[in-house]
């Protein structure tokens, strides 16, 4: 291994070793948050992106596909019910054709193919379910594909054709759909009635009947997409009434007044037929006139008498004309017929209050004729308007504000909490790294501050005691023999003067080392004290020569 990689692996051995039960625990810790995070993005990198390869299944093509990809050992996940497959996107189309060509998904709807089986011996009844049957399959089929629908099923009611008009019936259709989460919007709903109504010879848009899965009427036969009576007179009242309440906070103010409009609407379906004869204008008419005369007696000739029996004339020598005139008139005939639905306004009255404070400088006159064309107010039909002047209530103004600062007090508070837990976390996560560089960057000062102690109390002239307080670097041998300086002569029962003290240097923390060393020269001190003065004033001597 070379030396570089080694004196690196030595420091840290040497860097650990000084840790602190505290320490190696804060440690361990953040190495096992490390190790668990990138486990995890590695996990999450690693995870296929997964594309939808069917949906809106029913529950025996989802198990027949599932049985499938098992075989094939592609995974898979189920979501929407288990009614959507969703597979890796590398293997999307491998499946659909593995798919395919094992007949799935075999439970959708059947069109025009069930034509295909029809023998020679096809009654008349059975060809003519079948059609009906292609019909719903495809028109089934078609509405699904719509956004929003995931499955649709249609049934048809076609009557028998008659040759008596007086007998004919009008087809009708009910088409359900099932919706994901959200529902069908009202353009949704009337292509859904057009794109029907328009498969099915003499289907009228009125009569086909929309229901979703949660039973909802979305379009009813007789009325249309657009609801009931009760809910187009619903519609009709909230747009008067905000077209008047927009006028209104234009002219006296935001919250000055109120708007209620109440519609009467007719129930019943009526139905009208009109002919009208009108002459023709510069159109020619056609004129025969036929006259016969005649002269002398004839017999058998005379006037009528009693009973309409002829009289014979008596004169002889008489004359007689007769004249016959025919007229035929040209004239022009229209036929008009006119069908009323169910919905029409019969009456409508609108009732407006103003806050007389703030419509104090304007003309009720003036006000109600504004409101009158706003609303569409018809006096010949019976309709009604009403513009009062009123004192306004401020409790529910005063309520409301309450109601808004005690809602923006809880945003505040939520929003305070957030941020709390939010540096809680981050204290939690900062505070044991932080910890840990702080340790390394005061270890690290106090290794570069060792040297200069020692120089402090011994100076830097003096190698013997540098030597002896710790200036030796550690890769020393661990008993080395260290001589002091000479001293004068000790008394005689003390030992020779060629003392030699030998010290151990342990390769251990400096902290520890630096204690252990000071306490060996304050026992040496304490053994040899008039020594240790000669010492003290060698150093000051030499740090005062400095």
């Amino acid at each position: 291994m070379p030396a570089a990689v080694t004196s690196i692996f030595q420091r840290m051995r040497r860097a650990i070793a000084g840790f602190t039960v505290a320490q190696r625990t804060i440690a361990l810790i953040g190495l096992a948050v490390l190790a668990l995070g990138i486990a995890a993005l590695a996990s999450w990198a690693a995870r296929p992106v997964m594309t939808p390869l069917f949906t809106g299944l029913s529950a025996s093509d989802a198990n027949a596909v599932v049985e499938q990809l098992r075989a094939s050992s592609v995974p898979y996940e189920l979501t929407d019910g288990g009614t959507t497959v969703l597979v890796p996107e590398s293997d999307v189309y491998d499946q659909r054709l593995t798919a395919a060509s094992a007949g799935l998904p075999s439970a959708s709807s059947d069109g025009y193919s069930l034509l295909d089986d029809l023998g020679v011996t096809t009654s008349e009844f059975q060809q003519s379910v079948a059609y009906k049957r292609a019909i719903e399959g495809e028109l089934a089929a078609t509405i699904s594909s719509l956004n929003g629908v995931s499955a649709a099923s249609v049934r048809l009611a076609i009557p028998e054709e008659s040759v008596f008009v007086s007998e004919q019936v009008d087809p009708t259709a009910s088409v359900f759909v099932e919706t994901g989460r959200s529902s069908l919007t009202p353009p949704q709903i009337e292509a859904i009635i057009h794109l029907t109504s328009a498969a099915v010879s003499g289907l009228k848009p009125e009569n086909v009947a929309v229901v979703d899965q949660s039973g909802r009427t979305l379009s009813s036969v007789g009325v249309g997409a657009t609801g009931g009576v009760d809910r187009q007179a619903g519609d009709y009242e909230a747009r008067i009434a905000t077209s008047v309440q927009q006028l209104l906070d234009r002219v006296v103010g935001a919250g000055n007044a109120t708007v209620t409009v109440a519609a009467e609407i007719d129930r019943s379906v009526n139905e009208r037929l009109d002919e009208t004869y009108t002459p023709v204008e510069g159109g020619a008419s056609s004129e025969q006139i036929r006259t016969e005369t005649g002269t002398g007696g004839q017999s058998g000739a005379g006037v009528l008498g009693p009973d309409n029996i002829a009289v014979p004339s008596n004169g002889a020598g008489g004359s007689y004309e007769v004249t016959e005139e025919t007229r035929n008139n040209v004239v022009n005939k229209s036929t008009q017929t006119t069908r009323t639905p169910a919905g029409s306004i019969t009456r409508q009255s609108v009732s407006v209050a103003v806050d007389a404070e703030a419509a104090a400088a304007i003309d009720t006159g003036q006000l109600s004729d504004l409101i009158a064309a706003a609303a569409g107010i018809d006096t010949e039909r019976g309709d009604v308007l009403s513009v009062e002047r009123v004192e306004f209530s401020d409790l529910d103004a005063q309520a409301a504000q309450a109601a808004l600062d005690a809602a923006k007090e809880a945003a505040e508070a939520e929003q305070r909490t957030a941020l709390l837990t939010t540096a809680l976390i981050v204290a939690a996560v900062a505070l044991p790294l932080l910890a840990v560089v702080i340790f390394f960057i005061v270890r690290s000062r106090r290794k570069a501050r060792e040297p200069d102690e020692f120089d402090l109390m011994f100076g830097e002239r003096a190698p013997s005691v540098a030597a002896y307080a710790g200036a030796l670097p550690l890769e020393q041998p661990a008993t080395v023999p260290m001589p002091l300086a000479p001293a004068p002569e000790p008394p005689a029962d003390t030992a020779t003067a060629d003392t030699v003290v030998e010290l151990e240097i342990e390769t251990e923390p400096a902290q520890i080392s630096l204690q252990r060393r000071r306490a060996e020269v304050e026992a040496l001190s304490r053994r040899d004290p008039q020594r240790t003065a000669e010492l003290l004033r060698t150093l000051l001597t030499d740090r005062a020569g400095v």
